[in-house]
């Protein structure tokens, strides 16, 4: 299934799955409400997915489809290289990590390496992941959950609370304290210093 709010991108990742012969798509969604609904309906081997849709996002779409379906298999397919958006999605249960930038087949070899049973990851998240690691580089992102993360990226994109709270299916009351707590995790006094850390991170 291929998850992606532009439909020339869809179609683009139609015919290369296809014309290798040993894929079907057997549906697309071009938002996260859509696409659980699809994913639901039909069950697919693999899903490719874009983290940034209208509506609910790509990492809460993630976490839905694998509480529901813990084996599923998810790629994210990014145009965000940075590793901390990796990371939090496999976290949160996805199989694979490719950026937009990548070459074509690596799009190709990371469902190949999923359906084996394998994380897949392009180099440049792979190398970025390594760099992390052995630098031992701060992340001041680290200290939030995985709901703190999704409400952090949110707010960072200008959504107000009401709007956050109906698409999480979560009260107001409780979106405010989590942009409460997550201002105090990180350190952050405004709105516009959350925004500036998201453009630095690249991960609104």
């Amino acid at each position: 299934m291929l998850v992606d709010d532009h439909a020339i991108v869809r179609a683009g990742f139609r015919r290369l799955l296809e014309q290798q012969g040993n894929f079907q798509v057997v549906a697309e969604a071009a938002d996260g409400e859509s696409a659980y609904g699809q994913f639901c309906t039909h069950q697919p081997d693999v899903v490719i997915l874009d983290l940034s849709m209208p509506g609910v996002s790509g990492l809460s779409l993630v976490h839905r489809m694998i509480v529901r379906q813990p084996a599923a298999r998810i790629l994210v397919f990014s145009m965000h290289e940075d590793p901390t958006l990796a990371e939090r999605a496999i976290q949160l249960g996805a199989r694979g990590y490719v950026t937009k930038c990548s070459p074509p087949e690596v799009l190709v070899s990371a469902v190949e390496e999923m359906m084996s049973g394998r994380i897949a990851l392009s180099p440049d998240i792979a190398q970025a992941l390594a760099l992390l690691k052995i630098t031992g580089e701060g992340d001041p992102l680290a200290s939030l959950s995985p709901r703190e993360f999704e409400i952090f990226r949110m707010l960072a994109r200008g959504q107000s609370i009401p709007a956050i709270a109906g698409l999480l299916s979560l009260s107001a009351k409780t979106v405010a304290n989590y942009h409460s707590l997550i201002r105090q995790k990180l350190g952050i006094a405004s709105d516009v210093e959350l925004v500036l850390l998201a453009q630095r991170r690249n991960v609104s």
